[in-house]
């Protein structure tokens, strides 16, 4: 079970009142259906307004990499963002459970805005849960962890020459560009194309959320699909004629491209609120942007104005 929040605004007998909305609902994933949360009069927080322009005037569309001044400049703006900007707290009951839970635990997620150039999403992991190793082409990612601990295990390929792939299925060489745990607060990390661990695995330690800024987001139509690997140690398959020496070979490793993996499957939790970003309503640019708490109800989420 989980709770949800947003952010209002309701009108009452002619006067304005700003709060939160709270429903509790079981999340499970359902092929063809969402759950929608009821609408409000919404109010964009400050902060989540500012992440939208920043990502507008980053994000140029498909087949684009943000120059280094904007990425920096992405960087910095979510190194500064905290977990109340988006309507939690590590007092939640998500982040503080009584019970480890058994099994394979799904991670949650919810889409706060998307678009042709980027999107925005927030994944909830709790303890012990993973996101299979899986890539991002053409994709470059910004990963902002907002609460908890995690392992990050993430890979470049060697050769990232797509005419020297030995074709789906078959081990591939990869070096390890990342393994190791983060904990929030932590500077934001960046994925690009072909650099930067484009190819990573989360593995929850404590219970965590990360906002992923995505740019251009996934499309199978456009040929920006998803695809699941299972990593193998280097001495699995060297051999002579392996490009890398096996002294030289500590740093990397061999993926498989799988199937996709039953623990890649997740929760969608939806929440519908529709904002005016471009302060022009005969523009029309409606936003979909979400605020959610996990476990407890927050009260009011408040607005941060001093990010950046």
């Amino acid at each position: 079970m989980v709770v949800e929040a947003s952010l209002m605004i309701e009108q009452e007998n002619g006067s304005v009142r700003r709060g939160s909305s709270f429903k509790v609902v079981k999340k499970r994933k359902c092929k063809g259906t969402k759950r929608n949360i009821r609408r409000q009069i919404e109010v964009v927080p400050r902060t989540l307004e500012r992440l939208f322009i920043t990502c507008c005037e980053v994000f140029k569309g498909h087949g684009t990499v943000p120059c280094p001044d904007d990425v920096q400049k992405l960087c910095h703006f979510l190194d500064n963002m905290m977990p109340e900007d988006v309507g939690l707290s590590r007092n939640l009951g998500f982040f503080n459970p009584e019970s480890v839970v058994e099994g394979n635990p799904r991670v949650t997620y919810t889409t706060i805005y998307q678009c042709e150039n980027f999107s925005l999403c927030i994944f909830f992991l709790p303890a012990t849960s993973v996101i299979p190793l899986h890539n991002h082409p053409e994709m470059t990612v910004f990963s902002k962890l907002l609460l908890g601990s995690m392992h990050i295990k993430a890979y470049d390929w060697f050769d990232p020459d797509k005419s020297n792939n030995p074709g789906k299925y078959k081990p591939r060489l990869a070096r390890l560009k990342a393994n190791k745990v983060f904990t929030a607060p932590c500077d934001t990390s960046v994925l690009y194309p072909m650099s930067g661990g484009n190819i990573h695995e989360f593995r929850a330690v404590t219970p965590c959320a990360v906002l992923d800024v995505m740019g251009p987001p996934y499309s199978k139509d456009d040929g920006r699909d998803c695809s699941y690997y299972r990593d193998f140690p280097f001495s699995a398959f060297s051999n002579d004629k392996s490009p890398v020496a096996e002294e030289d070979g500590t740093d990397c490793g061999w993926l498989e491209e799988i199937e996709v993996p039953e623990e890649s499957e997740m929760d969608d939790a939806v929440v519908q609120l529709e904002y005016d970003l471009s302060g022009e309503r005969s523009v029309g640019r409606k936003v979909p942007l979400m605020a959610v708490s996990l476990g407890q109800p927050i009260g009011r989420v408040p607005e941060r104005v001093d990010a950046g």
